[in-house]
């Protein structure tokens, strides 16, 4: 398997007591998950999903994301609930699951791309040329998943999906505590640090921000040949 570049930054912000964040980062598989602390236990619910990441890492990512709606039905308050995007490798190939509205995103040749689809309410509205990029990006309700892992409710399915990657690829992996408050241009221009000042740097750029929320960053790099 290629031997991936690692980094990872969390913060709890200026004006959270607790950091709801929780990540995984290891050679084969990277995840994070962002308690939802409108709902209560947030923290709670974002550790039993990295637990289970980190219990059956390498295992397909479907499984796991069942897995883990089980566990929050099993050992969570009622409603307490989690986003998750990770990342399996295979070699030069891995396999993203996502669900809620944390972030994956790909750094190639210069383009920053996004890789996962938010499950909020105004992403929908965007998807159906209800609303713009723009209205939804400003909207008062843009947090409002659509689709989560929680518990006492039927199971929602992630994206799942297959990537290729290339040498020189840089991914990112991070909470809503970044994307909801940093322009993606400012997000776009860190990723050209080295890894661990990019990371620090994407961090400091949300408590620049306001510090509105918990942060977390996973950098992957695939070597250059």
């Amino acid at each position: 398997m290629t031997r991936l570049g690692l980094t990872m930054a969390t913060d709890v912000g200026l004006r959270r007591q607790v950091n709801e964040d929780s990540a995984y980062l290891t050679p084969q598989v990277q995840a994070i998950a962002d308690g939802m602390g409108g709902h209560g236990h947030g923290d709670l619910a974002s550790a039993i999903a990295i637990d289970v990441v980190r219990e059956f890492s390498g295992t397909d990512l479907g499984f796991v994301v069942a897995e883990i709606a089980r566990r929050l039905d099993e050992q969570a308050p009622f409603g307490c609930g989690t986003t998750l995007t990770a990342m399996r490798w295979d070699e030069n190939r891995f396999q993203l699951g996502h669900i809620g509205d944390s972030r994956g995103y790909l750094l190639r040749s210069g383009e920053l791309r996004q890789l996962t689809r938010d499950h909020t309410m105004v992403q929908a509205l965007v998807d159906e040329g209800r609303m713009s990029a723009e209205e939804a990006a400003e909207h008062p309700r843009r947090n409002m998943l659509m689709r989560a892992l929680q518990s006492g409710t039927e199971p929602h399915r992630p994206d799942l999906a297959w990537h290729d990657a290339l040498p020189g690829d840089r991914y990112l992996l991070c909470s809503d505590g970044l994307t909801d408050y940093v322009e993606i241009e400012a997000i776009h221009n860190a990723l050209y640090s080295d890894r661990e000042t990019a990371a620090a740097e994407l961090v400091a750029l949300a408590n620049g921000a306001g510090g509105f929320d918990n942060v977390t960053c996973l950098l992957i790099d695939v070597p250059c040949r």
